[in-house]
């Protein structure tokens, strides 16, 4: 029986073309984030599955692939429970490494640490565009910084990479889980239930206000208290200046020091950055993983036509390591969504060596192979890229082919060299 030749479901081969493009794109990451100060640093693809399954990662943990023990550890005929059986799960994220990794390097890493780790992660997702099941995440994280000038720095180094990469007129989606919760309060819900509430108004793009206040009172919710919080959301609609609104809306549920340093990240994000994006205020921006503590944020591209990655505050998360709780924010680019966009828009890498092809006829061997071979390594020396190989029977459909790859000259080398 023939093997299967094709790749796994919802995992993909890149062809050359796009490996340029990724490439190109990670140098430009690295080159970019370096100059604000990001580290580069690496984990494991793989993780114990305890860190996994701690109730950190939300929704995803519902995706991990677990790895099964291996050796006299798996007993199939004693297990009586999934636990007996996996001790590994692939990473789906990188932020639950980097906090692992973190808290067992803490006292050999500066402070704050400014991390840049990039890296396939996995999901047992539903295969959709733009979505695999094996796709690189590329993050940037300061661990070990209480003040908001995280977020800035965080900001300003994704939408500048974004900006030379060419993308414009995106957004970068903002909010705080403190002002998620302080609406939630003075709309007189119960603390326990805010994560229920959140992930309805998670939905508010797609079903709208109607919607939303649809499935909170199907849920069991105090009809007073959902039309009070939707009152929120209608007077920021009708706002001039939504933040203003809701600033004043929530004295008394919201610190003034939450109030004052979230108006200073979007101040001083708009006073230094670019034309090329937009820094918006979403109320209904939730984000789902639940170790988020205060800022999130979001991009949103025009040409996707959803989210192209996010981020945010997650000051609890190293304490679960540790005991001892460490200020955290992290922003990560959607890194495969970049590249199909890129793909999709004709995206050429810029300043390319100049490509030339070296054909040889078969029969070209001994003093005058070497020649070839020695042409060839000193056009090398110049920063031209040579492809040295021998010339198909087939010679107009070869250049076809590399003139599609890129290669604009062609020296053929034949043993009879009047041909």
């Amino acid at each position: 029986m023939a093997l299967n030749k094709k790749p796994v479901t919802g995992m993909k081969d890149i062809m050359p073309e796009e490996m340029q493009i990724r490439d190109y794109v990670i140098s430009v990451i690295k080159e970019t984030y370096g100059k604000f100060g990001f580290t580069p640093m690496e984990t494991p693809c793989m993780e114990n599955i305890e860190n996994l399954s701690s109730k950190q990662g939300g929704e995803n943990e519902k995706l991990i692939f677990k790895v099964l023990k291996r050796g006299e550890k798996l007993n199939l005929e004693t297990a009586e429970k999934e636990a007996d059986l996996v001790d590994f799960g692939m990473r789906y994220d990188l932020t639950v490494p980097l906090v692992r990794y973190y808290s067992n390097h803490a006292n050999e890493l500066p402070s704050p640490f400014k991390a840049l780790q990039m890296g396939n992660v996995w999901r047992a997702d539903r295969p959709q565009r733009g979505r695999y099941r094996q796709f690189m995440q590329c993050d940037i994280d300061i661990l070990g910084e209480a003040s908001n000038l995280a977020e800035i720095e965080l900001i300003l180094a994704t939408t500048t990479t974004l900006g030379k990469l060419g993308f414009k007129n995106f957004e970068i989606r903002i909010n705080d889980r403190r002002i998620l919760k302080a609406m939630a309060a003075y709309s007189g819900f119960a603390e326990e239930d805010y994560d229920n509430i959140f992930i309805t108004l998670d939905k508010m793009d797609k079903i709208g206000l109607e919607g939303v206040e649809k499935e909170l009172i199907e849920d069991g919710y105090a009809k007073e208290s959902v039309e009070k919080y939707l009152s929120l959301f209608k007077g920021m609609q009708d706002s001039d200046d939504t933040l203003s609104f809701i600033e004043e809306k929530m004295t008394g549920f919201l610190e003034e020091e939450v109030k004052t340093s979230f108006r200073e990240i979007v101040e001083s994000v708009n006073a230094t950055k670019g034309d090329h994006f937009k820094l918006v205020f979403d109320p209904t921006l939730v984000r789902g993983m639940s170790y988020y503590t205060g800022t999130i944020f979001e991009i949103a591209m025009p040409e996707f036509g959803g989210s192209c990655g996010g981020g945010g505050r997650y000051d609890k998360m190293v304490g679960r390591f540790t005991g001892k709780d460490v200020p955290a924010c992290g922003f990560s680019i959607g890194f495969e969504r970049i590249i199909l966009l890129l793909m999709e828009s004709g995206f050429k890498v810029p300043n390319q060596s100049k490509k030339v092809a070296f054909l040889i006829e078969k029969g070209v061997e001994g003093k005058a192979l070497c020649d070839v071979i020695a042409e060839a390594q000193e056009a090398r020396k110049d920063g031209t890229q040579v492809l040295v190989a021998r010339l198909n029977k087939n010679k107009k459909f070869q250049k076809e082919q590399l003139t599609a790859e890129g290669y604009e000259e062609f020296k053929e080398f034949y043993k009879n060299p009047l041909k």
